[in-house]
């Protein structure tokens, strides 16, 4: 396996022992395959991170936990990838744990495993249970400063949070909804991944209240427990308008928006609006498509930009800033004011939530 790194950083981007690394390097066995993944992992994150690696300056090695759909985990590490040359002198290394679904306690796993073994940054995205909670309290305990993307946990002593404010976010949406559909006819489908997600919670909030104020008789079918993913979607979606022939439209909170839009095709059915989050590769085509109204987007790349400078802040390794952390823009997307290209396509920097 070639590669121009040494062990030692191979090790540390992995998290893994130097002894460890070596035995995978050349292929001495007795190690599990997972952990030769890792290793080889830690390679590929290396050659992404290349520029980083080659500069000389105070080192943030950095973490990135979420549980989400592969395009959002996509659009995460390109935004990143593509930030991390604009902090030198200062490099900041990242190591990527990505889930898309499952119970808490892997995430929860990963958290405590990053708390013996050290870091100088978590960026999370996760779910709003009390047991993930307390693994940020045991993160912020061993000093490790934790930011939240996307999805906030306010009752954690996460240092930050970095994203869109998701109540106004659904307010917006519901003004949209509301002004699209008019006085017509119709349900709408809202569409959540996980009820255990503070930011589709608020973004639920902000829709039903704006929608209950300017179209108090339109009515709200929820669709839930899907974890964005197209391949549990379609089903929860199908069964939905198979029992209520009068759903028209949608806002969606989680994604999945392929199946949802091949359920409405199952039955032979038009979706009037469409309302949905994050410009990512799947959005952006069915935007460009005209299968999508409307697409509800922040500059994840800002983002990432902010959580970064955080992290950094904890270490005093930049001035404290006195102005608050204010919550991203909110950007509506049509399919009139794209961008030339999509924002994301292969997942490399410089190619989304």
């Amino acid at each position: 396996m070639g590669h121009p790194y040494a062990i030692r950083e191979i090790a540390r981007q992995a998290g893994l022992s130097e002894a460890t690394v070596d035995r995978v390097l050349n292929g001495r066995g007795g190690v599990r395959e997972s952990t030769a993944r890792s290793v080889h992992q830690a390679v590929t994150d290396l050659d992404r991170q290349r520029t980083q690696v080659r500069l000389t300056g105070r080192t943030f090695m950095t973490d990135i936990v979420m549980q989400t759909p592969e395009r959002f985990s996509t659009a995460v590490r390109t935004a990143l990838e593509a930030e991390l040359p604009s902090l030198s002198p200062a490099v900041l290394r990242c190591r990527f744990h990505f889930r898309e679904s499952g119970a808490p306690d892997e995430l929860i796993a990963t958290l405590d495993r990053i708390a013996r073994r050290g870091s100088q940054g978590v960026i999370l995205k996760a779910p709003d249970v009390p047991e993930v909670t307390a693994a940020v309290g045991r993160l912020v305990g061993a000093g490790i400063p934790v930011v939240t993307l996307v999805t906030d946990l306010p009752a954690s002593g996460r240092l930050a949070y970095v994203g869109i404010d998701n109540r106004a976010a659904g307010a917006t949406a519901g003004y949209l909804m509301g002004q699209w559909l008019g006085e017509g006819p119709g349900h709408v489908l809202t569409t959540i991944s996980r009820g255990f997600y503070r930011g589709e919670e608020e973004r639920e909030m902000g829709f039903r209240a704006t929608l209950r104020t300017l179209r108090p008789a339109r009515r709200l079918v929820e669709v839930t427990d899907s974890d964005g993913l197209d391949a549990t979607q379609y089903d929860l979606v199908l069964a939905a308008l198979r029992q209520d022939p009068d759903i028209r439209a949608v806002y969606s909170m989680g994604g999945g928006n392929n199946a949802t839009l091949d359920a409405f095709d199952a039955v032979g059915r038009e979706c009037a609006v469409f309302v949905a989050h994050d410009l990512d590769h799947d959005n952006a085509r069915l935007l460009r498509a005209g299968r999508l109204s409307a697409v509800l987007h922040h500059d994840l790349r800002q983002d990432m930009r902010t959580a970064c400078q955080a992290v950094m802040r904890a270490h005093d390794a930049l001035p404290v800033d006195p102005a608050p952390l204010l919550p991203s823009a909110i950007q509506v997307v049509t399919p009139y004011n794209m961008p030339p290209e999509p924002p994301l396509t292969d997942g490399r920097a410089g190619a989304q939530g």
